[in-house]
């Protein structure tokens, strides 16, 4: 891939000009919180982590912060019930992550697995998701703003976040329906950007192995009751395979109001990516082949995206202690790729734009009891193209049923209409929550070719007609009803236990309705439902946290293609287990973090494979167990080291559960050192004793095992001044 200027013309004009010519100021340096810290809910244990190394001896209990996850209210933390694990901005700076699915590790019971380039394969609380509404099934926002709109999801859609300079991410495990809606099964994968409003300033720069460098820019200017500020980031990867490679370009502008009465804020996110993809390697124990894992069977293929987003937060307080927030919002998004991974290789071209509203009030009843009750509303456009410029090639089935020419074109208007509530009391240490949400959504959808499995201008394909399928233009809707109830018990002044049952759901996504295959004409699907039980004990010790979760979670209706290649909603899947994160330090210069499940993922429903029944078998790609630890060491007040240990157990790669991938074990290390007050320095090791190992593994019977090799031992190194 041929390298672009690190400084695009058009996003710096964006970025300076951005600014309406604000003066800026000297600021706090990168990795410090200046988020404000509100009094959390008196039965609430306070989830935050002891921040930087340097801080290993400071009261924990004492630090609190805004949650925006597990509610849209300012300074209102976990009211409805969800446990919330973050990684904080010090974790996210030491680590600054070229991907990712690199921090999502610090989370117990994520195992997002890397693709090439930006790209990912999502799983909380579940095997990795694959499939064309696969992505349903985790929600990936942005300060509490989906990225996508429900019925309209990307596999990969967390490139569209910025995560690479987030304030922290946070990530709810288990349904959140009742909150976030349609998507939320499995959880919610939330980025929060810095609030540059209220000053500070960084300029970064980092370089690492095989072409990898990226620079960071952070600004703002607070005027007291109003300000505004920036957040870039610029990143050119020449990559480790051939052919592959990554321009990336993302932006954050914010502008926040406030009055005695109310705060505005606004903020706008801008995301371009331009990347050449490197496909699967296939054959057995291919990756640890130095030459094969370098190779790129699929030198055209590549993904174009760009995102954009705008939306404006208002928030505001009434006597009596009410409190509302109401945020509109808007989205942009457009999105080319080559999908290498299909016979005939076409083109998919898609693109969606639309609006919608985010709200909630919250009105107290007394001191023991108050109410949340809101309406989020959406409505999306939708289209998408897939077409095929050259011959398949392969066997004489795939030539005559793969044409050339256009296999889908349609578009898909979808509007979402949602109330939902909660009821809220706390007395002493007790606290509890029941609430719901009603979601009815609403697809008009328009076929913009010939229906059936024939060619585009009509002919019919052999061997019984073409390979896909395209329906009569016509209208689907989904309503679902999702309950929750939590309850939270404060056992001590440092330990509480809670318990939850909840139920999650997902519609039907675009892409399973109406990309069909062979002879089906009409995709009969209903809605995704998942019940979840949870019980779990957090707490508090002398420098540290813990919180230690069991689940189970059954899925009914679960999507998938039947050995006919028809999309079908009959499957059933139970998903159980433990995890434990832990966070603790000793003394003022060790600290030890770990975050780590032990889950059993299996087919509950006698769904065909072929001829096999799988009903029992694990779901491939789903290893039982998988741990992150990190050990940190302060050699000084300066200077700061860690050695990380990531482990992914082995794992079947196929529903029959006859081919595996046998797991493997990375060590990193990482070192800052704090040059000045202003000015930091950081070296970086990956994959230190250079394992060849997969990042994933995947079977087919086209192709057998085929696999994403990881990358070799690669380095990094980075330098952060504060402004």
């Amino acid at each position: 891939m041929t390298a672009k200027p690190l400084f695009p013309r058009s996003l710096l004009a964006l970025c300076f000009t951005s600014i309406y010519g604000a003066a800026f100021v000297p600021a706090i340096a990168y990795g410090q919180d200046t988020s404000t810290a509100p009094q959390t809910n008196r039965a609430e244990l306070t989830e935050s982590t002891p921040r930087g190394i340097q801080r290993f001896g400071s009261d924990a209990e004492n630090i609190e912060r805004i949650e925006t996850t597990s509610s849209r209210l300012i300074g209102k933390a976990n009211a409805n019930g969800y446990v919330v694990s973050s990684i904080n901005e010090d974790t996210l700076s030491f680590l600054s992550f070229q991907h990712i699915q690199e921090s999502l590790n610090y989370v117990a019971g994520a195992g997002v697995q890397r693709g090439n380039g930006q790209e990912y394969l999502p799983a909380l609380r579940s095997p990795v998701l694959t499939g064309a509404g696969a992505c349903g099934g985790i929600l990936a926002a942005e300060d509490g703003v989906p990225l996508r709109a429900a019925g309209f999801c990307n596999i990969n859609e967390l490139f569209e976040a910025h995560g690479e300079m987030a304030e922290r991410i946070d990530v709810v495990k288990g349904p959140a329906s009742v909150l976030y809606g349609s998507n939320a099964i499995h959880g919610v994968i939330n980025v929060i950007t810095p609030d540059t409003t209220r000053g500070g300033g960084l300029a970064a720069f980092d370089y690492g192995s095989f072409g990898y460098h990226r620079l960071k820019f952070r600004q703002g200017k607070d005027f007291g009751n109003s300000g505004i500020g920036i957040n870039a980031s610029i990143t050119r990867d020449t990559g480790y395979r051939d052919n592959e490679g990554v321009d990336q370009e993302k932006v954050n502008i914010r502008h926040r109001f406030e009055s005695d009465a109310f705060s505005v804020t606004t903020g706008m996110t801008y995301t371009n990516l331009e990347q050449d993809t490197a496909g699967f390697i296939v054959g057995e124990d291919s990756y640890k082949d130095e030459d094969i894992a370098q190779s790129n069977p699929n030198p055209e293929a590549f993904r174009d995206a760009t995102s954009l987003r705008l939306w404006s937060k208002l928030d505001m307080t009434f006597d009596g202690g009410h409190a509302l927030t109401f945020t509109p919002y808007i989205r942009d998004q457009e999105m080319d790729f080559r999908m290498h991974f299909l016979p005939g290789k076409p083109l998919e071209q898609n693109a969606q734009d639309g609006f919608g509203v985010l709200s909630q009030f919250n009105y107290v009843v007394n001191s023991a009891f108050n109410i949340d009750m809101g309406l989020d509303a959406e409505s999306t456009d939708g289209e998408l193209m897939q077409a095929q410029d050259s011959e398949t090639v392969g066997s004489a089935f795939l030539v005559e049923t793969v044409p050339v020419g256009k296999h889908y074109d349609y578009t898909v208007d979808a509007r979402l209409i949602a109330p939902f509530f909660a009821l809220n009391w706390q007395q002493n240490t007790w606290l509890l929550s029941l609430g719901g949400r009603y979601e009815d959504m609403q697809y008009r959808y328009t076929n913009n070719m010939n229906v059936g499995r024939v060619r585009e201008d009509g002919t019919a394909c052999g061997f019984g007609g073409c390979r896909y399928s395209r329906p009569e233009s016509g209208e689907n809707s989904f309503s679902n009803f999702s309950p929750k109830f939590s309850a939270s018990y404060k056992l001590t002044d440092k330990t509480q236990l809670y318990l939850g049952a909840s139920r999650g759901y997902r519609a039907p996504q675009a892409t399973e309705l109406y990309r069909l295959q062979r002879a089906q004409q009409v995709a009969d699907l209903d809605s995704v439902k998942a019940t979840n039980y949870e019980v779990g004990v957090k707490g508090l010790t002398e420098g540290g946290r813990y919180t230690v979760s069991l689940y189970s979670l059954r899925k009914d209706n679960v999507i998938y293609r039947s050995s006919d290649f028809f999309n079908v909603s009959n499957g059933e899947t139970w998903h159980r287990g433990i995890e434990l994160e832990l966070s603790q330090a000793f003394g003022n210069s060790w600290r030890i973090d770990f975050a780590g499940s032990y889950a059993k993922h299996t087919y509950e429903h006698s769904q065909l494979s072929g001829e096999v029944d799988i009903k029992g078998n694990d779901i491939d790609t789903a290893p039982a167990l998988q741990f992150n630890t990190r050990v940190s060491y302060a050699f000084s007040d300066a200077l700061q080291g860690q050695l990380e240990w990531q482990y992914v157990d082995d794992y079947f790669t196929d529903a029959e559960n006859q081919n595996s991938y046998e797991g493997h074990d990375l060590l990193h290390a990482r070192i800052s050192y704090a040059l000045s007050d202003t000015i930091t320095l950081f070296a970086r090791v990956n994959n230190v004793l250079d394992t060849q190992y997969a990042e994933r593994a995947d079977f087919t019977s086209f192709t057998g095992p085929r696999f994403f090799p990881g990358r070799p031992r690669n380095v990094m190194f980075s330098a952060s001044v504060a402004l």
